[in-house]
């Protein structure tokens, strides 16, 4: 293996290591379950809308194995955005990108836990940013050339600096993958819970 191969597998690998401990799962008590992204240390997490399906107490599983019940602030299933709250602090986040910075070709990893494989890390390529001509008129995504499977919604999509630029939500082809940009998120949460403390990491 060449050096500069090597190179990138160790910087990849330090990219998901640095990543993974703000990755949890969600149960939403039909037998269902996803992934989460931790955006704030005191116990706010990003989902999609559809994990949750209408299930105001999922239960949230951390990296380390404990389980904790959470409590639905705000949903928009148009965005297909929700935010939960669990009792813990200190807990692990990830720096925020600026998705709107994205551009054609970059690499990206998203994480989740696809058919219940914990923390399982798929990687691509920026295909495009805006509405996905699949679902066109649907809102704004990030368009990426990877392959999302079931229990990759809600984990994160993070740029090869490990820095979050989306929110896993949906597959729009047999290698694309759709995420929710974060600058959306940001605007998700400022409209429904209204205090820009929880917008900063």
């Amino acid at each position: 293996m060449s050096n500069l191969l090597q190179q990138l597998n160790d910087e990849m690998w330090a990219t998901v290591e640095k990543v993974r401990p703000s990755l949890v799962q969600i149960r939403n008590g039909r037998g269902g379950a996803g992934a989460g992204t931790i955006w704030h240390s005191e116990g706010l997490i990003i989902t999609n809308a559809h994990v949750i399906q209408h299930h105001p107490t999922p239960n949230v599983i951390l990296p380390g194995g404990e389980t904790l019940p959470a409590r639905l602030l705000a949903q928009d299933p148009g965005r297909d955005l929700a935010a939960l709250v669990v009792d813990a602090a200190g807990l692990p986040t990830i720096e925020l990108g600026e998705s709107h910075l994205l551009r054609p070709g970059q690499w990206v990893l998203a994480l989740g836990h696809p058919w219940g494989v914990v923390g399982a890390v798929s990687a691509g390529v920026v295909i495009d940013m805006g509405s996905p001509p699949e679902i066109p008129h649907r809102g704004e995504f990030v368009q990426v050339g990877l392959h999302l499977r079931p229990g990759h919604s809600g984990g994160p999509l993070v740029d090869s600096e490990g820095r979050l630029v989306g929110i896993n939500t949906m597959i729009a082809g047999p290698d694309v993958g759709l995420a929710v940009p974060i600058h959306v998120v940001k605007i998700f949460l400022r409209e429904q819970l209204g205090s820009p403390q929880t917008v900063m990491v």
